[in-house]
């Protein structure tokens, strides 16, 4: 099933209007989609790289929308909404954890995890349910989501059509490079 959705996915990112479903696919993504942006992204960067920027800020702002979506899920629905989309990802031990790693990190948590390519849905419904503050939750998102997809459009940018293949199948250790880059640069700025 979710082949078949990534084939139609990659499909519509070949369309005229493919930036409003890229938008619409990142939007849901954040709070119940089950597949990633990036299968619209990446090739839409590669078919117009002059787009390349314009495309990943979209993305990311839509993500970033699409978290307040995740979050309002976990502060105010959970038990009507949200436990439904945590219990059909068959992820209640993940949420479980995430409420651990919430109490013990705070906001780092959900900086740090957000980079990566586990389901962000989960992150943001798990930081309403834990009512991490809104404000802090926004901040922390901005960072994760606009970090997460500049570091694809920077391999894109550099590296253009062979990095697809990286991407698509090696995206947990580029995005682990990133989270390394990341925490050494906000270690730097405590420490100096």
């Amino acid at each position: 099933m979710l082949r078949s959705l990534y084939t139609r996915l990659q499909r519509l990112s070949a369309r005229d209007d493919a930036v409003w479903w890229m938008s619409a696919i990142s939007f849901a993504e954040s709070s119940f989609f089950p597949l990633p942006p990036d299968v619209m992204l990446v090739p839409m960067c590669l078919e117009k790289p002059k787009k390349l920027w314009f495309y990943t800020n979209i993305c990311a702002l839509a993500s970033l929308l699409g978290g307040l979506l995740g979050y309002a899920l976990g502060f105010y629905l959970f038990e009507s909404v949200g436990r439904m989309i945590i219990d059909f990802y068959n992820a209640q031990e993940s949420f479980q954890h995430f409420q651990e790693m919430f109490a013990e990190f705070g906001p780092w948590f959900l900086i740090l995890k957000g980079v990566t390519p586990i389901p962000y849905k989960l992150l943001t419904i798990t930081a309403g349910f834990a009512h991490l503050d809104l404000t802090v939750f926004i901040l922390c998102s901005i960072v994760a989501r606009f970090s997460r997809f500049y570091m694809i459009a920077i391999l894109l940018h550099f590296y253009g059509p062979q990095v697809q293949e990286i991407i698509e199948k090696r995206l947990m250790l580029v995005a682990t490079v990133l989270l390394v880059v990341v925490v050494g640069g906000l270690l730097s700025f405590k420490f100096v």
